[in-house]
């Protein structure tokens, strides 16, 4: 059962890495490329889109690793714990960080964004790829730990 519990886990937060990932590597760069409005357009939706899947993930997968964390600390626990600590670091890191900047983004349209949109978009990414290193990071330790 354990075998199984540590197995979902990091092939759910691989999943989560890899959807953020592209997000932030593939995802935003072709969006800001798209001529006109689409690309702003593109990235309220995506806003509205993975803003609703993606705090079930995170704390999803955080669930996950605190539990995997709890069944191992007696038996080299070690490397999940930290992971689980990375992904509450990537979960305070959304919600303060991220969320609100989401949140204005995925209302606006070519009418009603700020004059500034742009830069809180430029401003989301930073955090983003800083947000995806921390998990990268987590994914990497949990990896590690089911070896």
């Amino acid at each position: 059962m354990l075998n199984a519990l540590e197995v979902a886990t990091v092939v759910i937060v691989g999943l989560m890495v890899g959807v953020e990932f592209s997000v932030a590597f593939i995802m935003n760069r072709i969006l800001d490329a798209l001529p006109e409005d689409s690309g702003q357009l593109g990235h309220a939706h995506g806003g509205r889109m993975l803003g609703a899947v993606m705090p079930f993930w995170y704390i999803g997968s955080l669930v996950l690793a605190a539990i995997w964390a709890v069944a191992r600390w007696q038996h080299d626990g070690a490397l999940v714990v930290i992971a689980a600590g990375l992904l509450v670091v990537s979960v305070v890191m959304s919600i303060l960080l991220l969320v609100p900047i989401n949140n204005r983004n995925k209302t606006w349209t070519p009418e009603n964004r700020p004059a500034d949109w742009k830069q809180q978009l430029n401003r989301w990414g930073r955090y983003h790829y800083a947000r995806v290193a921390v998990i990268v990071a987590a994914f990497t330790l949990l990896a590690a730990a089911l070896t």
